[in-house]
């Protein structure tokens, strides 16, 4: 059985979940432009705080290699410009996030669709496989040839999922008895 402390906590957990949700998720879809601003200027400090940690490591191990030092002095750098570049022109950053993630999910599904072709002989369900395989195979090319559009539909689905998940979640949190 469990506690009371730890249903209490569960509880809390479900709750302030479905509430971040719901303001996420009505941030994307009420105002999507202006939040995936936000999540870009979130990934350009994110590329400046590594970009500085690689330059940190430079200077602070002694053990590493000349080349171990050379690798994090470039890393560091580039991590810092595209920082800088983020901030630069948002504008543009958001959008080349945009279509990397496009063009990153569409190769993945692309992948997934040629892996499922390999793994055809170990499935028992052939059928299924084959259709999995090519749904994925289209998507993913459909996702490379647009992938702005297809970035922005997958930002939008996650906006919906996000608001209706956490309305869920708070009536499942208010009605916990």
């Amino acid at each position: 059985m469990l506690s009371d402390r730890f249903l209490q906590k569960m509880r809390n957990g479900i709750g302030i979940d479905g509430l971040l949700s719901v303001v996420f998720g009505a941030l994307i879809l009420f105002w999507p432009g202006r939040t995936a601003s936000l999540a870009a200027i979130f990934i350009g400090i994110a590329f400046i705080l590594i970009g500085l940690g690689y330059l940190g490591s430079v200077f602070r191990d002694d053990g590493e290699s000349g080349w171990a030092r050379i690798g994090h002095l470039l890393l560091g750098a580039l991590y810092l410009i595209a920082g800088i570049f983020t901030f630069i022109d948002l504008a543009a950053a958001t959008t080349y996030f945009f279509a990397l993630i496009g063009i990153f999910v569409g190769m993945t599904w692309v992948v997934e669709g040629f892996v499922s072709f390999g793994m055809l002989r170990f499935t028992p369900s052939r059928g299924w496989t084959i259709f999995s395989a090519i749904l994925s195979l289209v998507a993913g090319f459909m996702l490379l040839l647009t992938p702005i559009w297809g970035a922005m539909v997958l930002w939008t689905l996650l906006g919906s999922v996000l608001l209706v998940l956490g309305i869920f979640k708070l009536i499942r949190y208010f009605t916990w008895r």
